[in-house]
């Protein structure tokens, strides 16, 4: 499994509660132009509408090299999964405060692109000053075992 992009933030921003692989409908150019690791997950989030899930504000640069029909950088995605799944997901998030957002997008050991998402519950600002602080002891001991 190699990891293309991650979304660094969502672990800082979100409780994760549950996590899901998905697949993504891509064209050709927008593999090479992942391969080279030009995407961005950044403020990307995944709606569920009529039963499909959509992935909504991921960067994909357009390939360099392409001269045929380029898709907009920010367009929405389709994700594959099981209904069954989309039904499960499409439960949790009916309770309130509760969200799906993309982790990682990687490929996976048969070339194919896929999608971790996460069913996540917003971090409250107390929460988020926790974690700063536990990531913080965490460094200071590392050093003073270091020394």
């Amino acid at each position: 499994m190699k990891v293309i992009a991650t979304n660094k933030k969502a672990y800082f921003e979100y409780e994760i509660i549950d996590t899901y692989e998905a697949g993504i409908v891509l064209m050709g150019c927008e593999v090479k132009s992942i391969r080279e690791g030009h995407i961005s997950l950044a403020n990307s989030f995944v709606q569920i509408s009529k039963g499909e899930m959509w992935l909504k504000n991921c960067y994909i640069k357009t390939y360099d090299k392409t001269t045929a029909f380029c898709p907009d950088e920010r367009q929405m995605r389709k994700l594959l999964m099981s209904k069954g799944q989309i039904l499960k997901i499409n439960s949790q998030i009916s309770e309130k405060g509760l969200s799906v957002i993309p982790l990682k997008i990687y490929f996976n050991n048969k070339n194919l692109v896929k999608v971790e998402i996460a069913v996540a519950r917003g971090k409250k600002l107390y929460d988020k000053r926790r974690t700063i602080k536990e990531r913080d002891q965490k460094r200071e001991l590392a050093r003073q075992i270091e020394q």
